[in-house]
């Protein structure tokens, strides 16, 4: 059966916030949780970007739901030794009930050290030897490591859950989904596109996990739904490879002027039609996926999450 999770946005909400929202989704039905993983928020207009390991040690006391992030950048801003026993020690706090999300990163988050912005193809090979890496450490046995981008001496990590940490894999194009079936427990993506499901279980992925992310604004507006997804999710329509070189939130906010409010309303699930909210979830059932992680936009996750409970989890449910 596809499970139904919630994804809380780090971008948009404080540590307070989150745990508040986790408790809410627990509490309506939800299943499973997943939470960005970010230095910046894409624009000021969301506002937040929380360490998530320090959020995710205040989740593991506040819900019994499986968490995961969606997802964690091992390669420039953390090296994977240190994502690594993060990990481990979140799975420990969690009792088994993390999965670690990776994926090739965004200048937005990655270059804060200075160092440049590798091409797609060398971001895709740093994230093949992180995973290896950690894999590795996840053992809890000593590991030295000579690779082309990584070298670790020595390390071991001390505090490990029973079993590995399952690591899913993003990939938005090709080479990136033929990764995520070659390398990855799981597959991770934020569209609901079955050619790329079945990329990624003809390359390795066979019958592991795909997870999806959904975003939606309900109100019982539409009109103002829109203009909150618009003033604060823009960035999402942004084409190719945008939004993986821009290196600020305010070339993200200067790009995200040619995107329109119509084109937002075309793109996204707003207002309050149940119709309207299932069948932007059963898109990526119908595409094959196992889990869709619904992420309401904007500060009214009260309304949202009573209107999930009574009139559409029910239904995904039955």
């Amino acid at each position: 059966m596809v499970q139904y999770g919630y994804f809380l946005s780090s971008e948009e909400h404080g540590p307070a916030e989150l745990v508040e929202q986790a408790r809410m989704a627990e509490q309506s039905g939800f299943t499973s949780l997943w939470i960005s993983d970010h230095y910046h928020p894409w624009n000021d207009a969301q506002g937040q970007s929380p360490f998530v390991w320090s959020v995710l040690g205040a989740l593991s006391r506040a819900t019994s739901l499986p968490v995961e992030t969606a997802v964690t950048c091992p390669t420039m801003r953390l090296h994977p030794a240190v994502t690594a026993q993060a990990a481990a020690t979140a799975a420990v706090q969690l009792g088994g009930r993390f999965r670690l999300g990776v994926g090739s990163g965004e200048a937005l988050n990655e270059h804060i050290f200075g160092d440049a912005w590798p091409h797609a193809s060398v971001r895709l090979d740093m994230l093949e030897e992180a995973v290896q890496v950690m894999r590795k450490l996840f053992t809890g046995e000593q590991v030295s490591h000579h690779g082309r981008y990584y070298t670790v001496e020595n390390a071991r990590l001390y505090t490990v859950p029973d079993e590995p940490v399952p690591i899913d894999v993003s990939g938005f194009g090709p080479a990136a989904t033929e990764l995520a079936g070659r390398i990855g427990d799981g597959f991770v993506t934020m569209v609901p596109d079955g050619e790329a499901v079945e990329r990624f279980r003809r390359s390795g992925g066979g019958t592991k996990p795909v997870r999806g992310g959904l975003k939606v604004c309900w109100s019982t507006d539409r009109d103002e739904a829109v203009r909150t997804a618009h003033r604060l999710w823009a960035n999402e329509q942004l084409p190719g490879e945008l939004p993986q070189i821009l290196p600020t939130p305010r070339h993200f906010e200067q790009a995200a002027q040619l995107v329109t409010p119509d084109r937002v309303a075309e793109n996204v699930t707003c207002g309050g039609d149940v119709d309207a909210h299932l069948s932007a979830i059963n898109a990526y059932t119908d595409a094959g996926f196992d889990a869709v992680y619904i992420s309401q936009i904007g500060p009214d996750q009260r309304g949202f999450f009573d209107f999930y409970r009574t009139q559409v989890l029910p239904q995904l449910t039955q």
